[in-house]
């Protein structure tokens, strides 16, 4: 039988800073390899390379050494115009701090990456409000994200973050900013949404890195037993 192709494949990847005179190895020579579909979450203590082996991941930062590929394209080599349409169909981002669009609604926050991707509009609008209704905000359509709570706008950030139905979602501590009860409903809806893609989280949550598929320990840039 032929072994799957993984999802996410690093080969000897590094991330070094300077700082002073100093050279700072944020990651050092990781070796890895994900498959599609899952949770994966990334532990380690603050400062560990966490953040930074997600954004490498995620084509926001390129590394020092090495090579990134992710869905069979080696994402470091890609020109700027194509990192933009990788992230736009590949990838879906949600954050600690939601950045939702305050003066839009749920709706239209949701829409907007399927607006740059060239969906309709009537495409759109359908879409976003099936994703709001399945994530129990069809109540919130026309809300505008600054009226809506904490959890309310961390689950529009998931809906937007899967809009274009991409096959990886990066999530850099997704409840930070909650409470243990609605960040205990975030982590049931990325373990959903992990049956359908891959969903790579860092987080210092012992109960969302329990749910998870599979522990990657980083420690001064390495990753751990």
């Amino acid at each position: 039988m032929n072994r799957a192709t993984p999802l996410i494949e690093l080969r000897s990847v590094s991330k070094s800073y300077r700082k002073g005179g100093e050279t700072i190895d944020a990651i050092a020579d990781i070796d890895l390899e994900l498959p599609e579909k899952g949770m994966v979450a990334i532990v380690g203590p603050s400062g560990s390379g966490k953040s930074t082996l997600l954004h490498l991941i995620g084509a926001m930062d390129r590394p020092t050494r090495g090579e990134v590929v992710v869905a069979g394209r080696v994402v470091n080599g890609l020109s700027q115009g194509e990192l933009t349409r990788f992230r736009r169909r590949t990838v879906g981002f949600v954050f600690q701090t939601f950045n939702l669009i305050p003066n839009l609604s749920a709706l239209e926050n949701v829409a907007l990456p399927m607006e740059f991707n060239g969906a309709a509009k009537s495409e759109r609008t359908k879409r976003a409000k099936a994703l709001l209704e399945r994530f129990q905000l069809g109540h919130r359509l026309k809300h505008r994200a600054n009226e809506l709570s904490g959890g309310e706008m961390q689950r529009v950030a998931i809906a937007r973050a899967i809009a274009n139905e991409p096959r990886l979602v990066l999530a850099d501590e997704p409840t930070g900013n909650l409470d243990s009860k609605t960040g205990a409903l975030i982590y049931e809806l990325l373990k959903e949404i992990s049956r359908e893609r891959t969903v790579l989280v860092v987080t210092h949550a012992e109960p969302l890195a329990a749910m998870a598929d599979r522990v990657l320990h980083l420690q001064d840039g390495r990753i751990g037993a």
